[in-house]
C-alpha cells in the first residue's frame, strides 16, 4: 500500500504538489474509466456472439437492466480505441531549426498531422497532450504517445525505427531518406526528392515501449505524415481489425493537392512484428 498512487496523493504534505499529483491521478482514472467501459462493452458483445441469446439475458446475469445494457453498448468508446492504448496520449511534433527564430518552428505539415490525429483521439475519449520535441530531439514520452517525425528529429523515433524488425528508415544520401523492406530490399522513395510535387510516402509503426503504446508516423518528408495521419483517421477500424494488439509496421503512399491528400493507400503492410 505504500506505493499506492492514491495513498501517495493523500500523504503529500506540500499542497501545490498535492494538487498537481491529484490532478494527474484524476486524469489517469478518467482514461482508465473510458477504457474499462470499452472493455466491458466488447466483453458483453463477445458473450452474445459465443453463447447466442440476447443482451437482456446477459444483462440479467450481470445484474443489469435491459436499459443499462443498452446504455453501455451505446455510450462506450469504439473498439478501435485500443489501437492507441489507454491514455492520456501525448501527440509530439518536432521543433525545426529556423535562422529567423532561435526557439525553432513547427512545420505547417506537422501541425496539420497533429490536428488530424488529435481529432481522432478526442473522438475516442482520449485526453490529448500536445508536445513540442526540442530541436535536439531529446524527449521521451511520459505517457502513451503518437510521435509525428522521423529519426532525424526525435530520439524516440530513431530508437523505435532502428529496432523495427521488418522495415528500415535510413538516409541514403545527405538529407535523402528512404523506407526499405529489410527482407527483400524493396525501397520506398519520395517523388519529392526527384522534384515531383504532390506525392510522398510515410512509415507508420506501433510498439509497446516500457508498458506504453507508442505510434510513430514518419513521412520521408513532412507532407507524407499528413497523408499517413489521414489514412489512419479513415481506416482505423479496419487497421485495428488487421493487427489487433500486435506491434506492426506499414508504408503509406499519398498524393496531394496542396496540403490536402487526394489519395491514400497502403503501399506495404501492415505487417505484425512477431
Amino acid at each position: 500500500m505504500d506505493n499506492d498512487p492514491f495513498e501517495v496523493v493523500r500523504r503529500e504534505s506540500d499542497p501545490l504538489q498535492q494538487a498537481r499529483l491529484a490532478g494527474d491521478l484524476m486524469s489517469l482514472y478518467r482514461q482508465r474509466g473510458y477504457e474499462l467501459a470499452r472493455i466491458r462493452r466488447d466483453a458483453i458483445n463477445r458473450v452474445v456472439e459465443q453463447r447466442g441469446g440476447t443482451f437482456s439475458a446477459v444483462g440479467a446475469e450481470l445484474g443489469l437492466t435491459r436499459g443499462r445494457i443498452s446504455q453501455i453498448r451505446k455510450d462506450a468508446p469504439a473498439t478501435e480505441r485500443a489501437f492507441f492504448g489507454v491514455g492520456p496520449i501525448e501527440v509530439a511534433t518536432p521543433t525545426r531549426h529556423s535562422s529567423d527564430r532561435p526557439e525553432g518552428v513547427v512545420a505547417l505539415e506537422d501541425a496539420e498531422s497533429a490536428r488530424i490525429i488529435s481529432d481522432v483521439l478526442r473522438d475516442l475519449a482520449f485526453e490529448v497532450r500536445p508536445v513540442a520535441i526540442p530541436i535536439d530531439g531529446a524527449w521521451s514520452p511520459a505517457h502513451e504517445a503518437v510521435v509525428i517525425c522521423g529519426p532525424k528529429s526525435s530520439q524516440v523515433s530513431a530508437e523505435i525505427l532502428s529496432h523495427d524488425p521488418v522495415l528500415a528508415f535510413h538516409e541514403v544520401e545527405r538529407d535523402q531518406w528512404v523506407i526499405e523492406d529489410r527482407k527483400t530490399g524493396q525501397r520506398f522513395e519520395s517523388p519529392l526528392d526527384d522534384g515531383k510535387k504532390g506525392e510522398d510516402v510515410a512509415y507508420v509503426g506501433r510498439v509497446t515501449r516500457e508498458g506504453k503504446t507508442v505510434l510513430v508516423i514518419a513521412g520521408v518528408h513532412a507532407l507524407g505524415s499528413v497523408g499517413a495521419a489521414t489514412y489512419l483517421a479513415e481506416n482505423l477500424e479496419a487497421l485495428h481489425d488487421a493487427v489487433g494488439g500486435n506491434d506492426f509496421s506499414m508504408v503509406i503512399r499519398s498524393q496531394f493537392d496542396g496540403l490536402t491528400p487526394t489519395t491514400k493507400e497502403a503501399a506495404w503492410g501492415p505487417v505484425a512484428h512477431r
